[in-house]
């Protein structure tokens, strides 16, 4: 090997032990200072080493097919999950991502809400005020606040720059309260409930401004919007009902399940195109092929049934998925709107080519029923909860 000290570091060296140098072997420093060189030495290889070893990695790297795990735009859920979260002591009923910061929030039937930091699987706290099952969650767009509802009639607002506190409690449900979310406005929330009705609540005072009345049975979920114009319901009647959210009329019931639908949500506008390849449409529906999309024109609902049914905004519905084995409990879109994600009662989640409107991909990714599923549309992350009250984190490295 050949000098691995330069001048200037072997005057340093000779500078810094020239005190306790001695050249006479009898004397206690006798040889340290070609000891010193000795380590440096072997340090200084040891940093060559590693240096060879990183180039030839970015070579590999570089002459290598890339696959681009990390990229949301082709990035899919695939076994074995990232983390599995564990200390629920009753099944999951929901999970919800925080829009900027690597939080995680699970609810659950034990009462309480849980928050996790996704990319370490670490968990950071329990949120306590509900009394019975909490069913939904949901943050605010800036992710300042965490509004959550239960079966004790209540929804509640948490404040995350407060430590989390319960700073508003809204009542006015006469039922479970099964689904909230707010708008992206951030200045309003709406809720739904068994008592069959959907209530639109003024943020700032905690006030309900108005109910909506229209589903005949328990309502199951409520969605909003890219705008917040309209929202999405489902129902125990069978039925999903689309609303104009300023005025509470319910503009079109979408009928065709045959039992309970569980969830309903609005395409994004990403996904517009490859619905309308999938169906065979070329145009919008006004026929202004470059036309701005408008939001609300395409909506997917999940039921007991077992399927998965694409609908227009004027009822029609323009596409049946068929491939769960049980009831279909949660609905999300891929943030390049090219796959859906649905997930079932049947233990798993599947992942569905909107072009082609045929399952891209199965994945087994509960011991029980799946109950709920979330996408970070920030981060190449999807989470799951189940009856097995974990909640399982996805992510393209492991």
């Amino acid at each position: 090997m050949s000098i691995v000290l330069s001048d200037r570091q072997r005057d340093e060296l000779l500078e810094a032990h020239q005190d306790d140098f001695n050249s006479d072997p009898k004397q206690k420093y006798s040889g340290l200072l070609e000891k010193k060189w000795t380590s440096v030495i072997r340090l200084q290889k040891k940093i060559m080493d590693l240096e060879n070893k990183i180039t030839q990695m970015q070579e590999e790297l570089s002459t290598a097919t890339p696959r681009k795990p990390t990229s949301a735009v082709d990035w899919v859920p695939r076994a074995p999950e990232k983390y599995a979260l564990t200390g629920h002591r009753n099944p999951v009923t929901r999970v919800a991502f925080h829009p900027v910061f690597s939080v995680l929030a699970s609810a659950s039937e034990d009462t309480t809400i849980k928050i996790w930091d996704y990319e370490t699987g670490e968990f950071e706290r329990t949120l306590k005020g509900h009394t019975k099952a909490v069913q939904d969650i949901a943050f605010d767009p800036k992710g300042n606040f965490l509004v959550s509802c239960s079966a004790d009639l209540t929804i509640k607002v948490w404040d995350l720059q407060n430590d989390y506190k319960c700073v508003k409690t809204l009542y006015g449900h006469d039922h479970s309260v099964s689904s909230v979310a707010f708008l992206p406005s951030g200045d309003t929330i709406v809720s739904a409930s068994r008592d069959k009705t959907i209530k639109r609540w003024e943020f700032a005072s905690g006030y309900c401004v108005k109910t909506y009345f229209g589903h005949l049975e328990w309502v199951r979920s409520v969605s909003p919007s890219e705008d917040g114009k309209w929202l999405i319901t489902s129902s125990n009647d069978q039925t999903a009902r689309l609303w104009e959210t300023a005025n509470a009329e319910c503009k079109m019931e979408f009928r065709g399940h045959d039992h309970v639908v569980e969830c309903a949500i609005f395409a994004p506008t990403d996904a517009y195109p490859f619905i309308r390849e999938m169906i065979g449409v070329e145009k919008d529906p006004k026929g202004a092929a470059k036309a701005e999309p408008m939001p609300g024109q395409y909506i997917v609902t999940g039921s007991r049934d077992k399927t998965i049914k694409i609908w227009d905004s004027t009822g029609q519905c323009v596409r049946t998925l068929i491939g769960h084995d049980n009831w279909v409990r949660g609905l999300v879109f891929h943030t390049s709107g090219k796959y859906l994600i649905s997930a079932s009662d049947d233990k798993t989640i599947k992942i569905w080519d909107i072009k082609t409107g045929r399952c891209y991909k199965t994945v087994e990714a509960h011991a029980h029923f799946v109950t709920c599923i979330a996408f970070n549309h920030g981060n190449p992350v999807v989470a799951t909860g189940s009856v097995d009250q974990t909640v399982k984190i996805w992510a393209p490295y492991r």
